[in-house]
């Protein structure tokens, strides 16, 4: 998608997919050894598309796999999250109800700067959705803290938004300029207030962790 901060464009070229034959065949042979999950992988995996084959088609071929107990996927982005995807959660038992779903920041102009190409509210309409098909279905996702512009009210908005989705894991990490990305000549957040607002975004990320396990105690899947 060219995110401005992200360097993977530029090392690993265009996107491209697999065929559903080989990954059914492969998914096959290690069901066959005794695997039980299987997890799909891509940089931006819900935008497969094989022929006129797309990520849910994929997910229900795979689910016809007899001793296949649980298939996962990741990572997505908001803008390829389809209602054919969604829907997937619905009617497909076997498809974990967990999606790491990348949001980087809480706040639109941020969002903008990064170059990410969805705002907060289609991202939080992705949950809503998700969360009508689906009730007990949960989010992890990663963020950026410290990109270049990030104000004290953007980042208040990124503490917004953690509580208000409660994602139940997050990978969050101060900015880090990555060499020939357009991020990588723009202007700093100050290193000790990037620190200073990573510790207060973890504190808070752990305490929703902590107790969203406090409540899976005594229960059975």
């Amino acid at each position: 998608k060219f995110c401005k901060f992200c360097v993977v464009p530029y090392t690993r070229g265009a996107e491209f997919s697999r065929s559903v034959e080989e990954i059914i065949l492969e998914a096959k042979q290690l069901v066959k050894n005794g695997a039980k999950e299987i997890t799909l992988l891509g940089q931006n995996v819900n935008a497969y598309k094989f022929e006129k084959k797309k990520l849910s088609n994929l997910i229900f071929e795979m689910s016809k796999i007899k001793d296949l107990i649980r298939i996962r996927y990741t990572t997505s982005h908001p803008t390829d999250f389809s209602e054919d995807l969604i829907e997937a959660h619905k009617n497909c038992e076997k498809l974990m109800p967990l999606i790491h779903l990348p949001i980087q920041s809480g706040s639109n102009k941020i969002l903008k700067e990064m170059n990410r190409n969805h705002t907060i509210e289609h991202y939080l309409k992705i949950v809503e959705k998700l969360k009508k098909v689906r009730a007990n279905i949960k989010f992890s996702s990663d963020f950026i803290i410290g990109y270049p512009g990030e104000s004290d009210n953007d980042f208040d908005d990124t503490i917004k938004l953690l509580k208000e989705v409660q994602f139940i894991n997050c990978y969050s990490f101060i900015f880090s300029p990555r060499p020939g990305t357009p991020a990588a000549t723009m202007k700093k957040v100050d290193i000790n207030i990037a620190k200073e607002r990573l510790n207060i975004f973890q504190k808070n990320a752990e305490i929703i962790k902590l107790n969203y396990r406090k409540n899976l105690f005594n229960k059975k899947s």
